[in-house]
Parts: structure tokens; sequence; C-alpha cells
């Protein structure tokens, strides 16, 4: 069976309703008419980038049930009532591959750092993940908050994403400011490369 796989395309820009902890599990639940409508329960969405299953959907809404590896590493820990999430469905095993493999996995979270707005357009500097510095590429590919994107610039500590009015409108990053968390996921490709290369 073929691994799940997302492109890194947003669908739609859903909506937080609720983050409802208990001492037995967290939910969350959002407004997505458009996407809630084309699913089934049981069913894998990516979360701001985070593969998590469908436990009930009706009338717009859709729910899923958080683990605490989950909420540690990921930034959905810190949704709110109205906040936007980014919502893809996995990729069909015949559909068109638009963006690159994003898994779903959340590498890490980083800090957003500044923001700055030319004409339409928006830079946005992220602080560089120590940990996953190595697969971050001069023009290769990341995904933020599950959106896929192309690194325009590296720094030392830093590096830099620019995005397009569309992705501003269609994506919660839109919205950040500095100071943000976000979830990373950095190139699968870039991991089997350096699995493969690695000495053995």
């Amino acid at each position: 069976m073929m691994p799940l796989m997302f492109t890194g395309l947003v669908e739609e820009l859903g909506e937080c309703q609720w983050l409802r902890r208990t001492t037995e599990s967290t939910q969350l639940t959002l407004t997505a008419p458009h996407i809630e409508k084309r699913i089934h329960t049981g069913d894998s969405i990516a979360v701001n980038g985070c593969c998590l299953t469908v436990t009930s959907h009706k009338k717009g809404l859709i729910s899923f049930d958080l683990l605490e590896e989950t909420l540690r590493c990921t930034n959905l820990k810190n949704l709110r009532p109205g906040d936007g999430v980014n919502l893809e469905r996995a990729l069909a095993a015949d559909g068109r591959l638009g963006g690159h493999f994003v898994q779903g996995h959340i590498d890490t979270t980083t800090t957003l750092r500044a923001v700055t707005s030319k004409g339409g357009d928006l830079r946005l500097d992220f602080n560089m993940p120590a940990d996953f510095a190595r697969y971050i590429a001069y023009k290769g590919s990341v995904a933020i908050n599950g959106v896929s994107l192309t690194v325009a610039e590296l720094g030392s500590d830093t590096f830099t994403i620019w995005i397009i009015p569309h992705t501003r409108k269609a994506t919660n990053l839109g919205a950040v400011a500095a100071g943000d968390e976000v979830n990373f996921e950095c190139d699968i490709l870039a991991k089997y490369a350096e699995r493969i290369l690695a000495p053995k």
C-alpha cells in the first residue's frame, strides 16, 4: 500500500472552533465546509501540516483526537477559537503532485523572526532549526504550516521564504506575525539522501 502523502497545496483555510482537553484526550474541532463534504471518518487530513485522522464530521465541522506527542511537537497546542488552519486531504494515488512530497510528520517547530511586506508579496524570515539546518537548501523545498514553499535565502541562523498574494489569502501564512510558532517539515528526499550516503 502506498504511504500517505500530501503535496503542500492548501485546499481550504479552516477555522478552529475549539481545542478541548480532558484527562483522557484532547479534541480539536474545525469549521471546514468545503472539505467536510468530501471526506469520511477515518480519512487523513493535514492540519497546519500535521497528519491527523478524522474522528467525526457533520454540517461543516471536522473533529480530530490529538496525541500528547502531537501537542508537544506541533503548534496545534496554541490554537484558539477563530484561528485559521491550513487543510489538505491526503494525495490520491492518481492525484496531481503540484507542490512537493510532504509526509505530514512535523519535524519541529520554529519561530518567525520578521515579516516584511513588499507590494502584494510577503517576506518571512524564520529562525533556523538547528537540528534540521542540514536539510534546508537554497531553492530547496520546505513545508511551513503544511504549505509547500521554496527557500529564497539562507543566513547563518535564518532562512527566508517569499509568498505571493494568493498564498497570503489562501493560507494562514498571510496572518502570521513575528514571534509566532510555525510547524516545519523538511524535504523527505533530503533525509533519504543523507541515509543512503551515510558511512556504513
